[in-house]
């Protein structure tokens, strides 16, 4: 008897405020503009998506002092993106990444709450944690958590918004107009957590949402990430789009859920992927390298090198030779708030590395970084990227992708028209919504209503 084939998920990101977005191009729309995040969820929608994924940026990037304005500056709240979306889709799960280390749980219970009533069901959580105390200033003095103490506090965050979510059973709003009784149950929302991180008691204000609770994405790639979501995670936003990174990436984590009393099924694991689509795979290939050189411009290149330097290196030609000058490996400054100079844990070795590349290849700056840098995960005609996404999903490499189109608003329209049409003929994605929330859409189980003893009781 032969296996089914397993259902592919798809979801589109919005494109950050990074270098894969090449908002100079003519085709390219605005980052702000309402019109832009309607045209791309519809797209979505149209195509059966299951839902739509915006990222968070808590500060403006600098370097060298200044702010960094090669890319994208500035985006609007994601809860007034996804609210006013709710009002112009109809199935499309409405993701927002929202960080544990500087808000509250009662106000992103709330919020989140409020945006599944709002989308009939269709609310989810990216939870992370914020690593600097650059960022931290826009929040509080120092504005900086440990390692251990970010995942300790983005745990009981989770754990207590889950009993702020799960103190309304869902039954409490009776309504009745001919006795006058509108609340069935005066300890509806009744709450009361002490913990380490949080210390609040008192009654939530939203009753229960259509899903009970919104679905929670976690986006962490370290040893507590990886465990964090394990735990109470339904999906991970994974950066393995490689077919070997990721069936490592999805054995590692899978492996780690029976522990956890969680079955296979109940975490999803979702690549984000980058794609460029022609005719032929010959004529993707050379848009590719194209797109790439856009991403890459000759001042991006340079301030891409100056991640590994720690130097100012505005003086060198990006059409010319590496630095002879070694990276500063004291303290990083030149780079504020940039997630890359973590990659680079031993400047020296990578300056090295970078340097015999380029020797051997013949490469400029602009060459190596363009050629070291992240490149398109799927790259050829529609038909060639269906058979390797199907390929990926039914290897378990994945179970879907979260993809990032390179020009906003309509760098997705192309993939809906054309690919996704293949991937329906195979039987491998939907035609139509089979449900109404984001977890039917997901084939995640709803969640039962965790009720207080002293409530219960009562």
């Amino acid at each position: 008897m032969s296996t089914p084939l397993k259902q592919i998920h798809l979801a589109a990101h919005f494109p950050g405020v990074n270098n894969t977005t090449v908002w100079s191009d003519p085709e390219a729309g605005s980052h702000i503009e309402f019109s832009s995040f309607a045209h791309f969820a519809r797209t979505a929608e149209r195509a059966k998506f299951d839902f739509l994924f915006l990222a968070e940026g808590l500060r403006l990037r600098e370097q060298g002092g200044k702010i960094y304005d090669l890319d994208v500056v500035g985006r609007p709240d994601t809860f007034t993106v996804l609210s006013a979306l709710a009002a112009v889709t109809d199935r499309l799960g409405l993701t927002g990444t929202i960080n544990s280390t500087f808000n509250e749980p009662y106000e992103v219970a709330r919020q989140f709450a409020s945006l599944d009533h709002l989308s009939g069901g269709r609310a989810a959580w990216n939870v992370v944690t914020s690593w600097d105390a650059f960022t931290g200033e826009n929040f509080r003095r120092g504005g900086f958590l440990p390692q251990d103490e970010r995942y300790s506090r983005a745990k009981e965050f989770l754990a207590t918004a889950t009993e702020l979510f799960d103190s309304w059973r869902g039954d409490e709003i009776v309504a009745d107009q001919a006795s006058g009784t509108f609340l069935g149950d005066a300890r509806a929302g009744a709450f009361a957590h002490q913990g380490q991180h949080f210390d609040i008691a008192g009654q939530f204000n939203v009753p229960r949402s259509p899903q009970g609770r919104p679905v929670i994405f976690q986006a962490g790639d370290s040893e507590e990430g990886r465990e964090f979501a394990a735990a109470g995670a339904d999906a991970i936003f994974s950066r393995y789009s490689t077919f070997k990174e990721g069936q490592a990436f999805y054995t590692d984590v899978k492996g780690r859920l029976a522990r956890h009393g969680r079955t296979h099924d109940q975490l999803l694991i979702l690549p984000a992927a980058t794609f460029v689509l022609g005719d032929t795979d010959a004529e993707a290939r050379e848009l590719a390298h194209e797109v790439r050189r856009q991403q890459v411009s000759g001042a991006t290149a340079i301030k891409h090198l100056e991640f590994v330097w720690n130097r100012d290196l505005s003086a060198y030609d990006p059409d010319g030779p590496l630095p002879d000058i070694d990276p500063d490996p004291g303290e990083h400054t030149i780079a504020r708030g940039r997630a890359q100079v973590r990659m680079y844990r031993d400047p020296l070795a990578v300056a090295r590395e970078w340097r015999e590349l380029a020797a051997a290849n013949k490469w400029s700056i602009r060459d190596l970084v363009i050629e070291t840098g992240s490149r398109q995960s799927f790259i050829g005609s529609p038909a060639t990227v269906a058979e390797t996404i199907n390929s990926f999903v039914q290897a378990d490499a994945s179970d879907g992708f979260i993809l990032v189109p390179h020009i906003t608003p309509g760098g997705l329209d192309v993939f809906a028209d054309t690919v996704v049409p293949l991937l329906q003929e195979r039987g491998v994605f939907r035609t139509e919504y089979e449900g109404t929330t984001l977890r039917d859409h997901l084939g995640l189980a709803h969640p039962g209503t965790e009720v207080h003893q002293d409530r219960a009781a009562s």
